[in-house]
C-alpha cells in the first residue's frame, strides 16, 4: 500500500511548498505535489501532519554510537540498534565515527563497517553512508579522550592501509594540521575522495590556512579540542571562524559550548557553512551509568558524558541540537535545517543520499513544528515516529 504524507508546508532542500502531498511507494518518493494540485489517494495510508513542516531527515558526520553499542564494534547488531534509534529521533543517514584505537583494532572495525554500508538499506533504520575516522591523526595536546599510546603522525602508507581495509568507504578524516605530514596527507586524502576535517588541534592559524589550501573542506567540533583565539595569534579557531569557505561542525547541546558560543559560530559561519552534529557515544538513548567510546571508559551523568574528568562525546540528538540552536540563536526553521540536512550533505560529496527531498529519491523525511521539535519521522517509507 502506498503511503501519503501531508502537512502545511515541505521544505526540500531548496524552496518552500505549501500544503504538500508527498505519496511514497516502496521505499522512495514517487510524487511531490501541493492539495489544490492532486486529490488525495484513496487507496493509500495518509498521515497529516497538520500545522507541520516536512523536511529531509537529518545527516549525522559525527556519531559513535548509540543504544549501548559502539561502532568500533562494527556489527549488524551494533549499527541496527543505531539505525533504529536515529531514525526514531529524525536522523535518515549517518558516517559512522571510529575513535583512536591500536592500528590494528582500527584496520578489523574499518573492514567490518565496509561489509555493512555495503549492504542495502534497512527500512526504518538510518542508514549508514560512510566512515568518519576521527583519528589517529590527531595531536597530542588536544587529543582529548583520545588514548594518547594509539595517536600516530600523519602517513600517506598508514593512511592507505586504513582507506582499503574501509574498501574506499572512508568520507571524513580528522586530522591535525600541525603536524609533521599532515599538509602532505590531507592532498593526497583529498585526491582520493576523502575530505578533511580539521580538529584536536593546536595548529596556528598560518599551519591551518596550509591545510585549508590543500584541500581542507571542515572543522571538527568546532572550539572543542582546539586551540583557544588569542587576538594576536588566532589560531585555527580564528581561521575556521573567518575562512569563508570553510564548514564547521558544532555540539549543540549546552554542554560542550554556552549558548553564546554557538551564536558567535553562527554569526561567522551563517547557514551555508555551519553543520550540527551530535558526536553521540554509546549511551546516547540510555539511562545513566558507565559506557565505552571505543576501548574507553566513560561515565554519564546529567548529561554530561567524561572520561578522567575530560568530556569524552555527547548523549545529544540531532533532533535536540535543532530545537536548542534555534532557542540559542533565533535562526528562522528553514535556516535552521540546513545545518542537518544540505550542508553535511554538500560537505561530504553525498548529495545523491542525504540532505534533500525530490521525486526518485529514498523517503526519508521528517515532521516539525514551529519551534522545530521533532512530531514525525519516516525513513525508507516506514513511519518510526509520530508525536499524537
Amino acid at each position: 500500500m502506498r503511503t501519503v504524507l501531508t502537512a502545511q508546508r515541505l521544505w526540500d532542500g531548496t524552496r518552500l511548498l505549501d500544503w504538500p502531498v508527498v505519496v511514497i511507494e516502496d521505499g522512495w518518493i514517487a510524487s511531490i505535489s501541493s492539495r489544490a494540485a492532486v486529490e488525495l489517494p484513496t487507496d493509500a495510508r495518509v498521515l497529516d501532519f497538520s500545522g507541520a513542516t516536512l523536511a529531509p531527515a537529518f545527516f549525522d558526520v559525527h556519531i559513535h554510537g548509540a543504544m549501548g553499542h559502539d561502532v568500533m564494534e562494527a556489527t549488524p547488531a551494533a549499527l541496527g540498534a543505531m539505525g533504529s534509534f536515529l531514525a526514531a529521533h529524525g536522523t535518515g543517514s549517518f558516517l559512522a565515527t571510529t575513535v583512536t584505537a591500536p592500528l590494528d583494532a582500527t584496520l578489523r572495525s574499518l573492514s567490518g563497517l565496509a561489509k555493512l554500508l555495503a549492504q542495502p538499506p534497512k527500512t526504518g533504520q538510518a542508514q549508514p553512508v560512510g566512515i568518519h575516522l576521527e583519528g589517529p591523526f590527531l595531536s597530542h595536546t588536544k587529543r582529548g579522550v583520545q588514548p594518547v599510546e594509539h595517536l600516530l603522525a600523519p602517513n600517506i602508507a598508514t593512511f592507505d592501509r586504513l582507506f582499503e581495509a574501509s574498501e574506499g568507504r572512508i568520507r571524513l578524516m580528522t586530522l591535525a594540521p600541525e603536524l609533521p605530514g599532515a599538509i602532505e596527507l590531507t592532498a593526497h586524502a583529498t585526491a582520493r575522495g576523502v575530505r578533511v576535517s580539521l580538529g584536536h588541534s593546536n595548529a596556528t592559524a598560518a599551519e591551518t590556512r596550509a591545510a585549508i589550501a590543500v584541500g581542507a573542506v571542515s572543522a571538527t567540533h568546532t572550539f572543542n579540542a582546539m586551540r583557544l583565539l588569542d587576538h594576536r595569534e588566532p589560531g585555527i579557531l580564528g581561521t575556521v571562524l573567518t575562512s569563508d569557505d570553510l564548514f564547521a561542525e558544532v555540539i549543540c547541546d549546552g554542554v560542550h559550548i554556552a549558548p553564546e558560543m554557538v551564536k558567535l559560530w553562527w554569526r561567522a559561519k551563517g547557514p551555508e557553512r555551519a553543520i550540527l552534529v551530535t558526536d553521540a557515544i554509546s549511551a546516547a538513548g540510555m539511562p545513566d551509568g558507565e559506557y565505552r567510546l571505543g576501548d574507553i571508559a566513560v561515565r554519564v551523568a546529567n548529561g554530561r558524558t567524561t572520561a578522567n574528568g575530560v568530556l569524552a562525546g555527547s548523549v545529544l540528538t540531532l533532533a535536540r541540537a535543532l530545537t536548542n540552536f534555534i532557542e540559542f540563536t533565533g535562526a528562522p526553521l528553514e535556516q535552521a535545517l540546513r545545518l542537518l540536512t544540505v550542508n553535511p550533505a554538500l560537505m561530504t560529496g553525498l548529495g545523491d543520499k542525504a540532505g534533500s527531498l525530490g521525486v526518485g529519491e529514498a523517503a526519508n523525511l521528517v515532521a516539525l513544528d514551529e519551534a522545530g521539535t521533532l512530531v514525525g519521522s519516516v525513513v525508507h517509507g516506514q513511519a518510526v515516529f509520530a508525536r499524537q
